[in-house]
């Protein structure tokens, strides 16, 4: 029998099956290798770096809502179950696909849509448990299960977000109307507030007037001998043409129509004595 000798090379962080005459031989770790073939020969490779597979789940909710789950499984070969996970499986991948699936449409159906998206962390958390258990054995290690999508039908999604729309647009109206309501209660009472200072005002210069006028009859009454009667009638009258003057400076007005009689001062306090009275 002939043998040729075969050179290989094993990359980093992967690990090489050999086998001679068909048979499981022995590990060749990273490096130059040489097998005498057909005797020995390099059956495969298996590589120690994390993988990652992603899964699309399609099922239904529990208030039948169907929906796609993207399940991405990070999993990585055992150091010291490399015969197992060679000679285990044939596919993996597929392993993990059917698991994946099983156990996601055992969780999901009884999950309602609004739980479903609340409940990420523990469905990944059972579907991480339950392949660890399983893959173990074939000489596989899962190292993380990351729910990384959760799409429901376009129409569903469209009536969540009408339903959202709805909610913040009804707490829109009441923000606003109780924006309004303050605004409102705020002008009030600054008109109140306004009226009072008005109506203090209104008083102090009323009251202004009467002590000007007691101050100004008793100053005339000591200097003057005259009637009291005459002196509110001399006074009044003053004030009729002080009121005059000013109604005629005023800037929109052109014409003032002065009523004249020998009686004026009689009837002009007279006047002014009766509206004080109904007053």
């Amino acid at each position: 029998m002939c043998l040729f000798p075969s050179c290989y090379i094993i990359n980093t962080s992967e690990v090489g099956v050999i086998e001679r005459f068909g048979k499981y031989s022995g590990l060749s770790q990273a490096g130059l290798g040489l097998v005498c073939w057909p005797i020995s020969s390099l059956a495969g490779r298996l590589s120690f770096r994390v993988q990652q597979l992603n899964v699309r789940v399609e099922t239904k909710t529990l208030d039948n809502v169907f929906l796609t789950a993207v399940v991405s499984v990070q999993y990585q070969v055992l150091r010291e179950k490399v015969y197992e996970a060679f000679y285990s499986l044939t596919n993996p991948e597929q392993q993990i696909t059917a698991h994946v699936y099983d156990e996601m449409r055992s969780q999901l159906p009884s999950l309602e849509l609004d739980a479903v998206f609340e409940a990420k962390e523990e469905l990944a958390l059972s579907v991480k448990n339950a392949l660890a258990e399983i893959m173990s054995s074939y000489g596989y290690q899962i190292v993380q299960v990351l729910i990384t999508d959760l799409d429901p039908d376009q129409r569903v999604k469209s009536a969540m977000n009408d339903i959202n729309a709805s909610k913040r647009l009804k707490f829109a109206v009441a923000e606003r109307a109780e924006g309004d309501k303050i605004l409102q209660v705020k002008a009030a009472e600054a008109d109140a507030e306004a009226k009072y200072l008005s109506g203090v005002g209104v008083a102090k210069q009323r009251k202004a007037i009467v002590d000007g006028l007691r101050t100004s009859i008793v100053n005339f009454d000591n200097n003057v001998n005259t009637s009291t009667k005459e002196i509110v009638t001399l006074l009044l009258v003053t004030q009729y043409f002080d009121t005059i003057r000013d109604v005629g400076s005023s800037n929109n007005c052109r014409t003032v129509f002065v009523p004249t009689s020998h009686t004026m001062s009689d009837d002009l306090r007279n006047s002014i004595m009766q509206a004080n009275a109904s007053g």
